[in-house]
């Protein structure tokens, strides 16, 4: 448990599940040190700790994150994650159905594996694949998500698994980080530009309708205007639905920190908010398309702002509805009615179909 402190006084705030960890974990000698009262850190790996006897703390929600992985064995040159968290370590698939299992007791019917590159997965007899065909079978799951996969790890079973099994949600996260193969090879991506668009094409043939987010890194060292420029003509050429935009930051420890041609600061500046202009242009022409168009909603909870209710449609597309807290935790077919480029106005759909979960 890389860089964890626990305090004395933070011992009540924590609640183990009956089923202990043995004593060889490293959070449950942590534990018994504070308990102590003394004030405990470990900063150091233990290669074949996973966690999976631990039962997570979770609020009572429609909706949960369920991890499948730990740490990454790609090495990307901008990131310190194989550093803090060390090499790719995943859980076994019947532990991960069982917990599966456990969130839908609870109330959960939307679940969101979690892994570093959490396509990768592999627990030395099954894959990703195996696992989305898994989890999506256990009587229950409604919705199932996933993040952040790479893209070098979309095989075509796991392309087939997500077009097959009936849970999936036709939305992918796929980072891309640059347009550029230049930039892509300092960033020791693994992957080529056209490559990266093979991915896509292959995800939208399998997946019709299917919804794309990415991320971005600009300034990073080396970029030129040239490679910028691939990487607008790259968001132009994918349009994506959203992204995620981000200037370089180097992290101490990290290889890219060792890199020469630094980008100046304002540059790498101009070059973010062109990139986000780009993005909203085409994710507003996007939702404006789909605007009139009915969608089964869960209903998340109440919007961050007004008396709303925020829900969001499989494809990840989040509206404001008006309707009663009862409706929280259950599913609504609604007309999304307009955007503001990002989000959505809905109404309901009468008469109301695909009502099920909490407050149904």
């Amino acid at each position: 448990m890389p860089c964890s402190t626990i305090r004395p006084d933070s011992i009540t705030r924590i609640r183990w599940a009956s089923r202990i960890v043995d004593s060889r974990c490293a959070i449950t000698k942590l534990v018994r040190r504070a308990r102590s009262g003394e004030r405990a850190a470990e900063t150091t790996f233990v290669a074949s700790e996973h966690y999976e006897d631990i039962v997570p703390v979770r609020d009572t929600r429609a909706s949960a994150f369920l991890t499948v992985q730990r740490g990454c064995d790609y090495r990307c040159t901008f990131c310190i994650v194989p550093m803090t968290r060390g090499p790719e370590r995943s859980r076994t698939l019947a532990d991960v159905v069982r917990e599966a299992q456990g969130l839908v007791e609870g109330g959960v019917s939307e679940v969101t594996l979690l892994g570093q590159t959490v396509n990768s997965y592999h627990d030395g007899t099954h894959d990703f694949a195996d696992l989305l065909r898994a989890v999506g079978a256990v009587p229950g799951v409604r919705r199932l998500r996933f993040t952040s996969p790479h893209p070098n790890d979309f095989s075509d079973r796991v392309i087939a698994a997500m077009a097959e099994v009936a849970a999936c949600c036709e939305y992918v996260h796929l980072p891309v980080q640059s347009g550029s193969d230049r930039v892509l090879k300092r960033m020791l991506r693994r992957y080529t530009r056209a490559g990266y668009l093979e991915v896509v094409r292959r995800l939208r043939d399998a997946i019709p309708g299917v919804t794309l987010s990415t991320d971005f890194i600009v300034g990073f060292p080396g970029e030129s205007d040239a490679d910028f420029e691939e990487t607008l003509s790259l968001v132009r050429e994918v349009e994506f639905d959203s992204a995620f935009t981000f200037r370089f930051s180097p992290r101490e420890g990290t290889p890219a920190t060792r890199l020469p041609d630094a980008v100046p600061d304002d540059v790498s500046a101009q070059r973010l908010d062109r990139l986000i202009a780009a993005v909203r242009e085409i994710s507003r022409a996007r939702n404006a398309a789909v605007v009139g168009e009915t969608f089964e909603v869960l209903v998340e909870g109440p919007a961050p702002r007004g008396p709303q209710l925020q829900v969001r449609s499989r494809h990840f597309r989040s509206a404001l509805l008006d309707g009663p807290a009862s409706w929280v935790g259950s599913y609504r077919m609604v007309r999304f009615t307009g955007t503001t480029g990002a989000t959505f106005t809905a109404v309901p759909v009468a008469p109301m179909l695909a009502v099920v979960g909490a407050g149904a």
